[in-house]
């Protein structure tokens, strides 16, 4: 290989790796013609299509806060927030929606506030047709009746169940790359799941699955209905599914909570049936022990909007010192 072709194929190389991984600052121009996400706070760093054995390759987007390379510098180890439909974080100029939850503003004024220590977000880009395929809980299905099993596998999850694919790219994968790239606490309770509707679902399942690697779970609007029609079947399993593998008391915390209006009109009795599941399996809503709390938001709708509103609450409760 003469000198040419040796320098040529070692920019080559520098080009791949800097798309693979390219750090956005606020205001820095995008340099592809996809749409990134800026932050108001704080800078977003991105791992592109970010290949698995397990599941189809997805964008994840690494929000750090401002004074993240001082703190490193100093030795600090972050919480980490690993969230679902990470393209919905942060900026609502590239969400299909126009909405977004703003998770880098809250986070930055808890943080100055001093009622959260440094804390990092981890958002894993869902996969689009294949989202209910990924979240929705693999283990649900064998506690479903025949007909409604074979209907939720063909009609929504697109023929195969992958959430168990998904936690095992969340856990073997994903996760390991985060930990031996950013000073990560390795303290099982500083490490979090967090989603909304179908993202809610899938972060209580991870939990339940594997206890041992993060230390608590936030859904907000959790979709227990598992459609998008009210039904017996799904809540039963879910509840049958609680009641077996959700982690016992004492050492996980878990936030739930859901509106009045829109999708979130539906979800009372579901919440309340997994409400009491808590309670039964020890889970203390009061006092310095508390580690479930369960919210209504009178008013508040299915949207990132009314998420990004009251996002706080469970960031607070999971994290808060």
């Amino acid at each position: 290989m003469n000198f040419v072709q040796r320098h040529f194929f070692q920019w080559a190389a520098s080009l791949f790796s800097c798309c693979l991984w390219t750090s956005i600052a606020v205001g820095q121009p995008t340099p592809t013609v996809q749409t990134w996400p800026q932050a108001a706070t704080g800078r977003i760093e991105r791992m592109a299509n970010f290949p698995s054995k397990h599941v189809d390759a997805r964008n994840i987007d690494i929000w750090l806060p401002d004074n993240f390379d001082s703190l490193k510098s100093a030795g600090q180890h972050f919480n980490v927030i690993y969230m679902h439909d990470g393209q919905m974080l942060f900026d609502a100029r590239t969400t299909w929606n126009k909405q977004a939850w703003n998770v880098d503003q809250s986070l930055t004024k808890l943080m100055k506030s001093g009622l959260i220590s440094p804390t990092m977000v981890v958002g894993i880009w869902n996969n689009g047709q294949f989202r209910h395929s990924e979240y929705f809980p693999q283990k649900f299905l064998p506690l479903m009746p025949q007909g409604p099993r074979d209907e939720q596998i063909a009609q929504r999850l697109q023929g195969q169940a992958q959430s168990d694919a998904y936690l095992r790219f969340l856990v073997e994968e994903l996760k390991p790359t985060i930990d031996e790239n950013y000073p990560t606490s390795k303290n099982t309770r500083h490490n979090v799941l967090m989603g909304a509707s179908m993202g809610g679902l899938i972060s209580i399942y991870a939990l339940s699955e594997y206890p041992w690697v993060f230390g608590a779970a936030a859904g907000l609007s959790t979709h227990w209905m598992g459609t998008y029609a009210p039904n017996d079947h799904i809540p039963k399993a879910a509840a049958a599914y609680l009641r077996e593998r959700l982690p016992p008391s004492g050492l996980h915390k878990i936030y739930q909570d859901h509106g009045t209006l829109e999708l979130d009109a539906h979800y009372g009795p579901y919440q309340k049936l997994v409400d009491q599941i808590m309670r039964d399996k020890g889970y203390v809503e009061v006092g310095p022990q508390a580690n479930y709390m369960t919210r209504v938001f009178e008013g508040k709708g299915h949207n990132e909007r009314a998420w990004a509103e009251r996002l706080e609450a469970p960031i607070l409760f999971l994290l808060g010192r």
